[in-house]
């Protein structure tokens, strides 16, 4: 991916951030984000998914629903977005990347609050 690419990306992405409503913003200020190009073959092994199987974000880390003073030491939860395979899912799907991104976004973000793949297919973050 060259930088233009990459920059439009990431630009998109702030903005999206910056415009989250409370109180998603103040979580996701607690979390890290980070973006790659593409989760790594190795990744995606590990989560038992197809080489060829779009994997658009990622949460890991401990929910707020299983936190505990007992996890102290426990890294801070992390969400990796990946660029490539969310603008070809915006492309495949004819959606604005924007809507693509934010989607993405609070997808992962929902894991954080404990929800499951049903939950957030039923909130619209599928």
């Amino acid at each position: 991916m060259h930088d233009a690419a990459r920059n439009d990306f990431d630009d998109r992405l702030a903005r999206i951030v910056d415009a989250l409503p409370e109180p998603y913003a103040t979580h996701l200020a607690s979390l890290t984000l980070r973006v790659e190009d593409a989760p790594a073959p190795a990744l995606l092994l590990e989560l038992g998914m197809a080489p060829d199987e779009p994997l658009l974000g990622l949460h890991e880390g401990v929910p707020y629903t299983e936190a505990s003073v007992e996890l102290s030491g426990v890294l801070p939860p992390q969400i990796t977005l990946f660029r490539q395979p969310i603008i070809d899912t915006a492309a495949e799907l004819r959606d604005p990347l924007d809507t693509q991104i934010r989607i993405t976004l609070l997808h992962e973000l929902g894991h954080q609050f404990g929800l499951d793949e049903d939950d957030l297919d039923d909130l619209g973050f599928a």
